[in-house]
């Protein structure tokens, strides 16, 4: 037994002396200050992915002279984030490679001072330009502006250069300063590149080709690792907000951040295309972009620009070990908010048995406070359900007189249905303090409420049992607010949150919503559907040569118009700009899909007549079929994409089939 006991004490020694599995240390080299720009990185060094691909990762953050590329092309970080203005840097004889693409669609835009009525008010002027920011500067020359016609100075890196009056205009993120000039209430005019027809990609994770050559293993593990980062911060953005706030910066607040993380994870477009998703077709739309321009030469080639991550994923090590640390760290993050949940709830009762203290010690001021507030005061006998007392404020709230509030049962107080479930709810709560072990429970509850002239008024309700100290019974004490406004702007708050504020077309939300039940329906009835990706063409000229309000206009009749070439069962959502796309739910094959989308591609190369206005616009249309060009939403979205551009590229105004062989 003993040499047992001997040799089991050799094995853990043994273990316990092993040395600890080395991690490669390697850095990313950040574009811009500690923000929830950034979360996906953040997220996957504290969840342990970058350690579970055996790397260990410094995340460096930028000053306003820091030139990623350049920290990166130096040997100084592995990996780094900038703009899609890697392609001048690439055609300028910088060896960097394009690993992923966060940002479907750019952040950037030129936000002006007040006195700025249009992009060429700028000549002459003084903007603030960041590094990187060489899409503003294709906008700028696209709609005819040249450099030399104003004065560039060093960006601020912060929204008070253009408040403060240190220049007229700067770049910047709709993430980032609209959410200081909105705390300032001061107004302000922004001037967006995609107008000029500037689509490009924002945030792109890159490398050098020498750290692809030397280490592709841990290129292709680092681009995992880090996506997988991205998919929980879009998944956990409070967390990762608490995280930044902990252990990366608190330069801004949480107000902040929470604004930057609602503006930001749109544009990952993640519910449609793939977080990483790169199209090399966008790309070569962005380099003749840069063409058209001057920037760079004609067909500049995108080979070994773009990364190929289709290669097997590097094996993860110490998944078990990662897993249980994680788990040990939320059971821990658990007990750690339920004892500030449960300091926060003490304190609060304390506060209002303060309150009520003083209260009762001054019952003449009380009265004098109850009878005249808009709030309702009252006490329900739980045994009966009736009333014995109600403030006068009852009248203005429901239109009773406080006499017919105290002989009405609960009956005539709700709808039907609300009054049965409140009997229930009431009669366990009453149970609750009678057995003694929640004496102190403050109970909340939003009700509908019966008005006298059959309208309904919804009312927050928030009450506590008591014992009358005189007489020995029980009694509930309540208030209740009138919050018929707020449950308004809830719902119009839900509709806005599924619907497009300009058109009142679904939004990308409610369309993945829609495209998931579609792909469910169809799976179960082996039936087919089509997805349809549509761009609008010459819309940007009338944009620009008539103002927002007549291409606003535009945008709503078009959109009125493809509703009328679609069935009911069928959704046409705008998910921004002049971008649209249309769900058929059920067609018999492509060519039903196919008619549809020239239906709505002549209804909208008709004329529009609005505003002493007569317009042409046309439009290209991409089709993706289900389930031969994809069985899930990713797929079929990204080959409706691929598509739409291949209309575009052939002369606009006509529709495209998804084919399989130019699938890129």
């Amino acid at each position: 037994m003993k040499q047992l006991y001997s040799r089991i004490f050799s094995i853990l020694i043994f273990f316990t002396s092993i040395p600890a599995f080395a991690l490669e240390d390697i850095t990313l080299q950040l574009k811009w200050t500690h923000a929830f720009q950034f979360a996906g990185y953040y997220a996957a060094l504290e969840q342990g992915y970058y350690r579970e691909v055996g790397l260990q990762v410094n995340i460096v953050e930028a000053s306003p002279v820091t030139n990623p590329v350049q920290e990166v092309l130096d040997g100084k970080a592995q990996f780094g984030v900038g703009t899609s203005s890697l392609l001048l840097e690439r055609a300028a004889g910088k060896p960097v490679v394009v690993l992923a693409v966060v940002f479907q669609q750019s952040p950037y835009k030129i936000f002006a001072s007040p006195n700025i009525h249009n992009l060429h008010d700028l000549i002459g002027k003084r903007i603030m330009l960041e590094p990187q920011s060489n899409e503003i500067i294709a906008y700028l020359k696209k709609e005819g502006i040249p450099l030399e016609s104003i004065h560039q100075i060093p960006h601020s890196f912060d929204a008070d250069g253009l408040m403060n009056g240190d220049a007229e205009a700067i770049s910047g993120y709709i993430s980032n300063e609209p959410y200081y000039f909105q705390l300032a209430h001061y107004p302000y005019q922004t001037f967006s590149p995609r107008s000029a027809g500037i689509d490009f990609y924002g945030d792109n994770l890159f490398t050098s080709e020498n750290e692809l050559r030397k280490h592709p293993e841990r290129v292709k593990a680092f681009r995992a690792a880090s996506l997988r980062g991205w998919q929980y911060a879009k998944e956990h953005h409070d967390e990762v907000i608490d995280l930044i706030l902990s252990k990366y910066s608190k330069l801004n607040s949480r107000d902040y951040l929470d604004f930057e993380s609602d503006q930001m994870i749109p544009l990952l477009q993640p519910n449609l295309i793939e977080i990483g998703y790169m199209n090399r077709n966008r790309w070569r739309h962005i380099a003749d972009t840069y063409t058209e321009i001057g920037l760079l030469p004609r067909n500049f080639p995108l080979d070994n620009f773009i990364y190929d991550a289709t290669e097997p994923d590097l094996i993860w090590f110490y998944r078990g070990l990662i897993i249980a640390l994680v788990l040990s760290g939320i059971i821990t993050s658990v007990a750690l908010y339920i004892l500030r949940t449960n300091r926060k709830l003490q304190s609060s009762l304390i506060k209002l048995s303060t309150t009520q203290d003083a209260l009762s010690k001054s019952e003449k001021h009380y009265r004098f406070i109850v009878d005249n507030m808009r709030d309702v005061v009252w006490i329900l006998d739980p045994e009966t359900l009736r009333f014995r007392y109600t403030s006068p404020s009852i009248e203005q709230f429901r239109g009773f007189s406080v006499e017919e509030m105290m002989g009405m049962p609960m009956d005539n107080v709700l709808p039907p249905p609300e009054a049965e479930a409140l009997k229930q709810k009431l009669h366990g709560y009453l149970k609750e303090f009678l057995s003694g072990n929640y004496t102190d429970k403050i109970y909340v509850e939003e009700l509908p409420m019966l008005r006298k002239d059959g309208s309904v008024v919804w009312g927050e309700v928030i009450a506590k049992y008591y014992r009358n100290e005189e007489t020995g019974q029980i009694e509930l004490h309540g208030v209740t607010r009138d919050i018929s406004e707020r449950k308004a702007a809830q719902e119009e708050i839900k509709r806005l949150a599924t619907h497009d504020i300009l058109t009142g077309l679904p939004n990308r939300m409610l369309l993945n919503d829609r495209l998931q039940q579609a792909l469910i329906a169809t799976r179960r009835d082996n039936s087919h559907g089509a997805l349809m990706f549509l761009d609008l063409d010459k819309f940007k000229q009338i944009n620009d040569s008539l103002g927002h309000d007549i291409g606003d206009n535009l945008l709503k009749h078009a959109a009125t118009r493809m509703l009328e070439c679609v069935r009911e069962s069928d959704t046409v959502a705008r998910i921004g700009g002049d971008e649209f796309i249309v769900l058929l739910r059920t067609v018999e094959d492509a060519r039903d899909a196919i008619v549809v989308a020239e239906k709505i591609r002549f209804a909208l190369s008709q004329p529009f007549e609005f505003a002493s206005h007569r317009l042409s616009i046309s439009c290209s249309i991409g089709i993706a079929i289900y389930p031969e060009h994809g069985i899930d939403s990713v797929e079929l979205s990204k080959n409706a994409d691929i598509a739409m551009y291949q209309a575009k590229e052939s002369g606009r105004d006509n529709v495209r089939l998804f084919e399989q062989g130019l699938k890129t």
